[in-house]
Parts: C-alpha cells; structure tokens; sequence
C-alpha cells in the first residue's frame, strides 16, 4: 500500500495540486483554523476508521500473572488513606511516613518481600513497580532493605547469614543499610578505601573508615532508621613479613551500627544525615565513619572468599578481579529493579499527560466548539511516541525481569552475562529517557502541570537520581560499549555472540557490503510497517557504529595508548550502546506484539510498535541518508508515515494509558482523573 499524498500524481490537475499545496501551506501558517481540517484529512488518507480496542484484554496482557500482588498493594494503601503522601510533607515527617507505610505494607497487608527476592524475582519487582508508584520514596526505601541489605546478605553470604538474619530482614526487625559510596568514590567500586583488617589473636575483623575521602556516603536507611549495613571494604590480611598486609581487594561484611535496644550508635561508629536532597526525602540517607569497629569473623560474607581461624584465604574463584567480578554480578537485581521502576514512572507521567490533554480544550475553526489540545499535531508529537516508548520499555523490561529471575534459579553462566550486560544498557538507556519525558509532560500540561498536586514535579525530583544509583548511566553505556567491541573482536578470532548480541552476526556481514540500491527506495506502507524492515534497520545502525568504532579505536590507541583512544571515542561509544539497546527494546516489542493471543490488542500493539520504530528511525535519519540506506522519497515517507501513526495513536490513546490499569489514588493528579477532573481540582484549592 503506498503511504497517502507521499508524491503527486503525475497526471493530475495541475490545479488541484497547485490547491494542495496552498493547504499545505496554510496548514503551517494557520494550524489552529485548520485542525479540523487535518483531522478529516487523516482520515480519509487513512481510508480505515478507528481502531476497537478491548482495554481489558489488553491490560491483562500487559500485566500478566502479577497483577493480583499489585491489586494487593493498591487495595491496601486505598484502604488506608493516612498512608498516603501528601503533597505538602517536611523532611522528617516523610521519613517516618514511609517507614509507616513500609512496616504496614510488611506487617499488615501480609506482604514479605524478601521471600518473593529469593524464590520468585518476577512478583518482588511487580510489588516493587506497584510501591514506586504509590510513592517512589517507599519504592526506594524497601529496594536498600529487601534488594540491597536483604540482598546482598542473601546472595554474598552462606546458609550461617541466611539463617541468621532471614526472619529479622524479612519481617523488619532488622531494618538494614548497603554501605557500598564513599565520599571519593562511586562508580568505581574498587577503589574503595575502607579497610577491613583480621586480627588473628581475637578472631575479629577491624574496620576503619581511613580518611574523610573514605566516609560512606548517601547510605540510605543510615540517617535514621538502620541497625545493620553491609560495609564493603578493602579486605586485609596479615603475612608475617616486610609487607605486614596482604591486600584481598574489596569484600562485604554485616556491621551493626546501632544499639537493637537503644537505638544509639555502637562505640566507634559515626553517624550524620546527609540532610535534605532534591528529591526523595523519604528515605533517610546518611553517612558512616568507622573508627576500629571489630566484629566478629563470621561476620564476612564468605560466598566467594573466606578467611580461616588462622587467618588463611579460601576462594573458589583464582583472582581478586574475578572475586570482584562475581561479587558486583550478584548485585545486579538492584539495576533491574530501576529499569522496571523507571517504566512505572513514565507510565504515571504520560497517563496523567495525555489524559489531561485528552480533556483540555483550547481554541478551534471560527465559530465552532474549542478542540482537544490532544488534536493538535504539536502535542501529538511531544507524547504519542512517549506513549510507544511506555508499551516497548515495558515489554523489554518485563523480558529482562524474567531472564533475572531465570538466572536466578539456574545460575548459567551465559545467562548472567546476558543479563549483566541488558540490564546495564536498559537502566541507563530507560532512566535517562523517564527524566527527559518527565519534564515534557509538565511543558504539556501547561501550568496546571505546575501545580506540585499534579505530581510532575515531585516525579521529576525524585526519580531524577535513577540516572545516578546503581551505576551512573554514562559509566554503564560505556559497559555495554566495551561489551559489544570484545564481542566484535571475538567474531574475527572464530567466537560466537552472547544471548543478547546474536544478531550482529548477521548484521555485521551486511554492513559490509554495500545499501540495496533498490529496497533505499521502496516506501510503500506495507514495507515500512514491516517489522523485519525496522529491525534491519535499527541492526543496520548499530553495525555500522561498532565496525566504525573500533577502526578509530585502533588508529587512535597507536598514538594515545588505550585509555587515551577510548576517552577520544567516547560519545561514539555511547551512540553505539544507545543503538544497540534501542535494537533490542525494539526486538522484544516485535516479539510481544506477535505473541499477543487477543486480536484487538494485537492491532493497537502493532500501531505502537510501528510509531516506536519509525520515530526512532526518523530522529535519526541523517545517518541512513548519509549512507544511502534510505533515498530521499523514503525519507519522506518514513516522515509522513509518522506522523500518521501518530494520529492514530492519539485516536485511542484513552483506550492505551487506561490499559495501564493505574487507579485514579494512584495517579493521584486531579487533572488526570477519570471523571470529575475540575472539581477535584477546584477543591483541592479550597472552592
């Protein structure tokens, strides 16, 4: 099917079309008198009407079997109104708030978090999406003591932590920290600089904070509420030699930090609030000094080293990067957990968005009623292919939650660096693209969408860090950058490509030959909304950025040494990661689509999933022209084609962010309930 008007007819009237284009013209003059207008237009090119969607169905496909734990949640906070946050709240007041809401949730509601992070991950971040949403502090707050304390005792520890400490994480007795940011350092994790020393006579490890660059920073649960941190520390043991100390590289071990009974700092440990932040105040964050803290042996979580009475180190693993290396890979949960958060924030940013602009009317052709702002083309580019964006990360983020907890359960080695690497590239990719799409969706609103009780801004202040926690986003692209060019190397040396990194095999023996003259050209719809099409072009894209890459990698590190070529390469290397996770986001959306056993929703997900491809295919649209994949005629129809998917996504985006199944105590803004959306909002400012 050829895309509607993409080329004059070579014999019409050359009346008709000079009438065209003077429409065109007045189109990008006059858009307000002509809204109208376009919308007929649309649909008569369109030559189908809209589409039916079955919002229940869809829904459930998108929540799938979790959708009870959730239910749970929501029914729980929504028969407890006092738990909820209010807007204006103080600092302390919120903390305390949100240790209400968490000890409610854990004691109250029946909901055990850690039992769903040990024996099923896929339920524990659907909580953990349906406790974000209800206040993204409370998500934060339960990820440090279920995903992170509870975490890495279950993980880097033995069966002697687990039974020790199970029950009291579990069921909030023992509210815990993860003592990972120093002052001087964040990212890089193994310049850490507290030590942890054995003293072999007393059978106790010392630990010492050294200087102020070595201070735990940002500990979230130290301000107030914790009793227990796990500190990773520089691991030192004595040889009886010149040396004095052997260096182990960076271990973890439980330190309590505060009297069980009293409450007050054990002896030699510091504690400060780090005070009032931008966003997420909520959770207590502080810092801790340690000055010759001693615990005891067993205290080392010993799953990937251990230290005998003697003072001998044990490791099933050869090397300190090694240790390192598995130590940081079970640590991973907590980047899923984000990228999947994240999703849930964009969900609740674009659904109050778009129901507002669904609602708001403003202006329209002389002497007829005011229209939808949604109606006009401007707003519909600013939130359509957010919207898109929403349905494909979820799908990838589902898909790399269940990897997770597949790996879990099987612990394969190939799956673990699939998903160490996924969930890299995603965290960043997603948290980076919420942050972005936040603030367009208060532009959207107007100034109702300043109104701190329509939510954007506390959204946009406490999910800002996301781009930050849990690896800063440019240091993770960078993993996935190097990931893919030691993949690359390997093809050439007769390797084979990880799980994720398949379809470069293929992708990169077409790169190297040259465009098809003739599929450069095709623009006919049917193509385009191929979906074997967009995904070779997404591939084709990152090909061509990882073969060029590493040719400028290999020129400059002849003269700059290795560091010194990769800084010179840097935003190459982040284009090239960017790409290759919007391959895979689009791959899994393709995937999701096909698999969708309901008719309708299949048709609503396919006009997503189109609108995601082919914006993105667009915004970069340069690149494919500067090499001829796509001529100049397709160029202009992957534009036009665009903007029509958009419009027909605007014509059931009430059906698509109700799908999203979010109650209105939930969203909580009054421009985006349901119904009544102006006396809620009238009321809430005292008319």
């Amino acid at each position: 099917m050829q895309i509607p008007n993409s080329k004059p007819n070579s014999d019409s009237d050359p009346v008709s079309e000079a009438e065209r284009r003077i429409q065109m013209l007045a189109l990008h003059l006059s858009p307000v008198a002509c809204v109208a207008a376009r919308q007929l237009e649309m649909e008569v090119c369109g030559g189908r009407g809209k589409l039916s969607v079955d919002t229940p169905s869809l829904s459930s496909y998108m929540r799938g079997k979790q959708r009870d734990i959730q239910e749970k949640v929501f029914d729980y906070f929504n028969a407890n109104p006092h738990l909820q946050t209010p807007v204006e709240i103080l600092k302390d007041d919120h903390r305390e708030l949100c240790m209400k809401q968490l000890t409610g949730l854990v004691r109250e509601a029946g909901i055990r978090p850690l039992r769903y992070v040990v024996n099923d991950p896929t339920k524990y971040f659907a909580i953990l999406e349906a406790v974000g949403s209800i206040d993204m502090s409370l998500g934060i707050k339960m990820g440090v003591q279920y995903s992170l304390w509870g975490g890495s005792v279950l993980n880097l520890g033995t069966k002697k932590h687990k039974d020790k400490y199970f029950d009291g994480i579990d069921n909030l007795d023992y509210p815990g920290c993860f003592a990972m940011t120093e002052l001087h350092h964040g990212s890089n994790v193994q310049g850490l600089q507290t030590v942890a020393t054995f003293d072999i006579i007393t059978d106790e490890f010392i630990i010492d904070t050294p200087n102020d660059g070595a201070i735990k920073w940002w500990i979230g649960n130290a301000a107030v509420h914790g009793k227990f941190a796990t500190v990773f520390a520089r691991l030192k043991l004595p040889t009886y030699d010149t040396k004095g100390v052997t260096d182990m590289g960076v271990h973890a071990f439980i330190v309590p930090i505060r009297d069980m009974k009293t409450h007050q700092p054990l002896p030699g440990i510091e504690i400060h609030d780090c005070g009032h932040k931008v966003g997420l105040n909520g959770v207590d964050n502080g810092a801790l000094r340690f000055r010759s803290v001693r615990i005891p042996r067993d205290n080392l979580l010993n799953r990937f080293g251990d230290v005998s009475r003697d003072g001998k180190y044990t490791s099933s693993l050869p090397t300190v990067n090694k240790r390192f290396a598995a130590t940081l890979g079970e640590l991973v949960g907590g980047r899923v957990g984000l990228a999947y958060s994240s999703v849930s924030v964009l969900k609740v940013s674009a659904t109050i968005a778009i129901r507002y602009s669904l609602l708001r009317q403003q202006f329209g052709p002389p002497n007829q009623p005011e229209v939808s702002i949604l109606d006009y083309q401007s707003q519909q580019h600013k939130l359509m292919p957010m919207l898109a964006s929403t349905y494909a990360f979820h799908f990838a983020t589902t898909t790399l939650v269940e990897k997770y907890s597949q790996m879990k359960k099987t612990h394969d080695e190939e799956l673990v660096a699939d998903v160490h690497a996924l969930s890299a590239g995603l965290k960043a990719y997603i948290t980076s693209y919420t942050a972005k799409s936040l603030s367009i969706c208060r532009e959207a609103c107007g100034g109702h969408g300043y109104a701190a009780v329509n939510r954007f801004g506390i959204l946009r202040n406490d999910h800002d860090i996301f781009q930050t926690f849990e690896g800063d986003n440019t240091v993770l692209l960078q993993q996935v950058a190097a990931d893919l060019l030691k993949q690359y190397k390997g093809k050439f040396k007769g390797g084979t490509f990880a799980v994720t990194w398949n379809y470069l095999r293929e992708s990169m023996n077409t790169y190297l030959s040259q465009p098809n003259p003739v599929t450069a050209r095709w623009e006919g719809e049917d193509h385009l909304r191929d979906p074997n099409f967009q995904l070779d072009a997404f591939r084709y894209r990152t090909s061509r950025l990882l073969q060029s890459v590493a040719v400028r990698l290999r020129k400059h590190s002849k003269s700059l040494g290795d560091f010194g070529a990769w800084n010179r390469c840097l935003n190459h290397l982040l284009t090239l990661a960017e790409s290759h996770i919007e391959s895979v986001i689009l791959a899994k959306f393709i995937e999701s689509v096909q698999s969708c056993p309901d008719p309708s929703s299949q048709a609503a997900l396919k006009l997503v999933c189109d609108l995601y491809a082919l914006d993105r295919i667009w915004n970069d649209i340069g690149t494919y022209r500067n090499v001829d994949y796509v001529a100049p005629n397709k160029a202009k129809a992957i534009h036009k084609l665009t903007e029509y998917l958009s419009f027909q996504v605007r014509n059931v985006a009430r059906e698509l962010v109700d799908a999203f199944d979010l109650p209105d105590h939930v969203t909580r803004a009054p421009i985006a309930m349901r119904s009544g959306a102006y006396s809620q909002y009238t009321q809430h400012v005292g008319f």
